[in-house]
Parts: C-alpha cells; structure tokens; sequence
C-alpha cells in the first residue's frame, strides 16, 4: 500500500513538475497539420439529442431527457430539444460543412430510441434509414463516421420498466441494441464508441439531480427524484462497465473478424493540480483522478476499481466477481478522452457519504493565491488552461502503459448573447487561441513525450443545444442563428481549422 502511494506521488511530481508548460496566452501559436503523425485523424463532433431535434418524427420514442427538460425548472433558459438545429433534416448540409473544413471524421451518436422506441421489441426501420442516409452521405464526402452508440438519451421505456441504469436487466437491452448497430452499420462504421461520459452522467443524473433522470438523495427542487447519492452512481458505473465488456466480447466473436473495427469509450476527463506541493494536496489529486478516471480505466485496464475508492467507499462499491473482472480487464481497443479544463485540488476531509464527497477532497479553479488557473470561458466550469491536456497525455502514457488515444472532445464556449450583431458574434478569436494552445500541447505530448494519440475531435459542428444550460451556450465552429430559420454561419475558427488542415 505504501508502495503504491509513493509511486503516486512520484507521477504526479513528474507530470506536474517535470515538464514545463506555457500558461495561456493571448498569442496563437502556429500550427501546421503536417507536423503531427501522418495517420492522425481531425474531426469535429455533435451528439443526437443536442443536435437532431425532430423528437416525434421517424418512430422516434421519447427518453429520459426529453421528460427532464420538459419538467419545469431542469433547464437554466427554460427551453427543450424538441428541434434544436434541426439536424435531423439538415444532415446533408451540416455534412458539406464538415467537408468544407476539410475534416477527416465527424463523431455522432445514435438515437437508442430511433432504432428501439420502447427500448426493446421490434426494430424502427425508420430509424435504421435516417443513420444509413447520415453515415452513406459522410462517405460518399470521404468523411469517416465515428459512432457513440450511447450519449446520455436512454429510451424513456426503460426507466419505466426497471429504473434503467440501476438495473442489471439493462445488460442485456443495451446489448441487443448494441448488436443491431453493429448489424445494420458495422460495414461502414470501423470506429465505435460504447458510451459518453458514464462518469458525468453517473454522478449529474443519480447524485446531483442536474442532469435527466435527475435524482439525488435532498431533494433539492420539486423536479429532483428521490434517489439514494451514497449508492446509485456506483450500481449505475458497474451496470455500465459491464454493458460496455458484454457489447465488447459480442464484437470481437461476431463482428470484429469481418468487420475490423475498434470500440473505445469517451471519458469526462479533467486535469488536476495539486493546489500545494504538500503530500496531502498530491495524494488528494491522485484520488480526485481515481474517483473521476480510474473509477472505469481501472477496471478496463486491471479488472477491479481504485484501492482508494475500496478503502472509502467500502461495501457501498460494487464488487465483480472473477468471471466479470475478466470480461471487463482489456475490452477497450482505444481511450476517448473529452477535456476541456483543469482544476486545482485540496485536501478536504468528508462531509457525507455522498459520492461526491467520498475522495475527500476540493477542486477549485481558484489557486491558495486567490488566482485562476487561466481565463474563463463562457461557462463557469470552464477554464483555458492548455498546458492540461499535455499533462493528461503523460498521466495516462505512465499509469496505463500508454494505450491508443483519441481526443473524443475539446472545445470552448462564448455566452449566447442575443443583442449581440452577427458579424461580431462569429469573430470568435478567444477559441482559435484555445484550439491553438491545447493542440500545440497536445502535439508537444506526441511529438516530445511519446503519447499515443491517434486523433482529434473539436466539439462541437455547430452550436446546439447543451444540456442544463439551453441555448445560453455556444460551442460551435459554425454559429446558428436560432432567430432566422436555423441558418448556419461559419465563425472565424472555421477558417483557422481550414488554414490547419489544409497546410
């Protein structure tokens, strides 16, 4: 066990300290498309519930995120997907856009309701189509279709029936789901994506209650269902740990052998610091990155959780037996990782046994010295700090045998301002300096530190519809002018990733 501390110890001193990172600036470095590994893949990204809207069309059913944004006092603006941008009917426009920044992939989700719309029974054929004319028009552009086959929209049926990811009687659902994708896309689609960001949802939609199904232990609002926080996150990490290694080993006897494609899944992943360089605030960090990253990759990479997450959360953590471990050790081909910030992190000793206060301590973007760790962004969670994504890189390349990387997620947002004019909202020069430095460090981790990274993916095409916050945020390349008809526009940061691409 000591053993184990100290070399903790030794990597974060050597990920934190050992290499010397520029802090954001107001400068763009250059940046040449050329100077990463020639089989490098640069993409952009959206997901189906954000950016498809027609919620009642096509046998679509209806999902535990459309009842949450439909419950009043969920969403910061009051507003719903039922249309968003609409890009359920727009796929061939939204297709050229990719084209014309010359990207090589476009990462999308698939609807679990499109293809089931009760969750389970008979396949919507409907469904089945919309994803064959999206995948078939990306191709037919040379553009590769990355697929997450699930991003956070559960088919409302399945909550219903057994409270859907508390249940292992979802196993099963998922994997049918799953196999039908496979079946019905797997010729074309060679990269897939099990799920996104399980720890976001784990935490956000079963102790929080501020993402759908939206329960949490206190019931904080009259739309938050009564949940139990101490349990519910790690029963709903274990049900899906083992969805993704029974969809894994599915593939890999059917399909992977004609097929040839690889599976991965995208984390929610953001970099800490120690806010001391005290033993106290490193061992505090390395716990914050095991009960936000090791809580999956662990079992992914060993077969079991954290000994730190097994020491504090005790019997309320679940156990795999010794078939389960083996299933899960090594059923991931590649490592999604979505980062965009990073954190300082202290000491702080538990309040409760609320799962957000189990690792025992504090993230905070605001340093002892009273500074922030870099520029905020649109949303107050989001900090620029490009130095992050190279010392991520190196934390995974030293604990986890430097696996296949690929960036699943990176991106900066501007607030919606609606008084403001359109020539001016799509002068976006704060996110080419974001995409610039994370890229330069990330390049800087390829090139320098030997980090395995395969690809890139700029959240998001478009601005859509992100989550809680509405349409009060816009992450987009391309700027939609929700007053206009949903007409898009590129922003400046468009034609600096044409400019990148094309060098």
């Amino acid at each position: 066990m000591k053993m184990k501390m100290m070399r903790n110890v030794i990597i974060w001193v050597l990920v934190v300290v050992g290499f010397e990172f520029q802090r954001s600036t107001c400068q763009v470095p250059e940046i040449k498309r050329t100077w990463f590994p020639k089989d490098f893949v640069f993409g952009t990204a959206s997901s189906a519930f954000q950016v498809e809207g027609a919620v009642k069309e096509g046998g679509r059913g209806p999902t535990i995120w459309d009842t949450y944004t439909h419950t009043p006092g969920n969403i910061f603006d009051q507003s719903n997907a039922d249309v968003t941008v609409d890009q359920y009917h727009r796929y061939k426009e939204d297709v050229q856009l990719i084209k014309d920044m010359g990207m090589d992939a476009y990462r999308f989700s698939i609807a679990w309701s499109r293809i089931f719309p009760n969750g389970t029974g008979q396949v919507n054929q409907a469904g089945v189509d919309y994803y064959n004319n999206l995948i078939n028009a990306l191709l037919a552009k040379g553009i590769q279709p990355y697929v997450t086959l699930y991003h956070w929209d559960l088919p409302q049926a399945l909550d219903d029936k057994y409270n859907g990811w508390l249940s292992p009687k979802i196993i099963k659902d998922y994997a049918t789901f799953a196999e039908t994708c496979f079946e019905k896309f797997g010729d074309r689609v060679k990269y897939w994506i099990t799920f996104n960001e399980p720890q976001g949802f784990a935490i956000q939609g079963y102790d929080g209650g501020l993402q759908a199904p939206g329960r949490c232990s206190v019931i904080l609002n009259q739309s938050c269902k009564p949940g139990n926080s101490t349990v519910e996150p790690y029963l709903v990490t274990h049900n899906v740990l083992l969805s993704h290694a029974t969809v894994v080993n599915i593939y890999r006897k059917k399909y992977k052998p004609t097929q040839k494609g690889s599976l991965g899944i995208a984390f929610n992943v953001m970099w800490y610091e120690p806010m001391s360089n005290t033993t106290e605030d490193i061992e505090a960090t390395q716990r914050a990155m095991d009960f936000q990253f090791g809580w999956y990759m662990d079992p992914l990479s060993s077969g079991d959780y954290p000994s730190s997450m097994r020491s504090r959360v005790g019997s309320r953590l679940p156990t795999f037996s010794k078939a389960e471990s083996a299933l899960v050790k090594g059923s991931l081909d590649f490592v999604g990782i979505n980062h965009y910030t990073t954190n300082y992190v202290t000491r702080l000793d538990r309040v409760t046994n609320d799962t957000m206060d189990d690792y025992d301590a504090m993230t905070s973007p605001v340093g002892k010295d009273g500074k922030e760790i870099g520029e905020m962004a649109g949303s107050i969670w989001l900090y620029v700090v490009p130095r992050g994504i190279r010392s991520l890189m190196n934390y995974i390349r030293q604990k986890y045998a430097n696996p296949p990387v690929i960036i699943t997620e990176n991106g900066v947002d501007e607030s919606n301002d609606p008084s403001k004019p359109l020539k001016n909202a799509l002068k976006d020069e704060k996110r080419i300096i974001y995409y610039s430095g994370y890229l330069s460090n990330l390049l800087a981790s390829i090139k320098e530190d030997g980090c395995n990274v395969k690809g890139y993916f700029a959240w998001s095409l478009v601005d859509n519809w992100e989550w809680a916050a509405g349409y009060t945020s816009r992450f987009g390349l391309y700027f939609v002018d929700f007053k206009d008809n949903l007409k898009r526009y590129p922003k400046d940061s468009v034609e600096w990733f044409k400019t990148l691409l094309a060098s």
